[in-house]
């Protein structure tokens, strides 16, 4: 069962930050309460506070696959290829990662093992196989600004 208050609290926890990045958008460029808030963020090539997650998120992983990650967070991401079992598939060449399983929605989904691996394997392979940093988060950022505003 999903405990609805941790849900909400969640959602407005989320609603509370994009509402403080709109504000912020609207001083920056002296727009009224009224206007709209969309064209003001794309503008400004500003994430939505969603794709910034996804983007934080890609970013460590990218870290992880190239060896830059801190070293607790090299313990909870597996590719596909180091699983026995999925060695002999097509999978295995890929980039993807293993999203284990989780039993609870509400905390189980959004723990980095989980979420990281989840955001990873739904980007383009043309992003995930860049190698380096500064091009994997140009082409990152301009992936989710596409997503988010097109």
């Amino acid at each position: 069962m999903i405990d609805a208050r941790r849900f909400e609290s969640r959602c407005n926890v989320l609603g509370t930050l994009q509402s403080v990045m709109n504000a912020a958008a609207r001083l920056t460029v002296g727009a009224q309460l009224h206007d709209h808030i969309t064209p003001l963020l794309a503008d400004r090539h500003w994430l939505r506070i969603p794709q910034r997650i996804q983007y934080k998120l890609c970013v460590l992983v990218f870290n992880y696959l190239h060896g830059t990650a801190p070293r607790y967070l090299q313990e909870v991401i597996c590719p596909v290829e180091n699983i026995e079992p999925r060695r002999r598939l097509r999978s295995a060449s890929s980039t993807d990662l293993t999203v284990p399983a989780t039993r609870r929605s509400t905390l189980g989904d959004r723990a980095f093992a989980v979420a990281g691996p989840r955001a990873w394997n739904t980007l383009p392979n043309a992003i995930r196989r860049c190698s380096s940093p500064d091009t994997f988060k140009r082409s990152l950022k301009t992936h989710l600004y596409l997503q988010s505003y097109f």
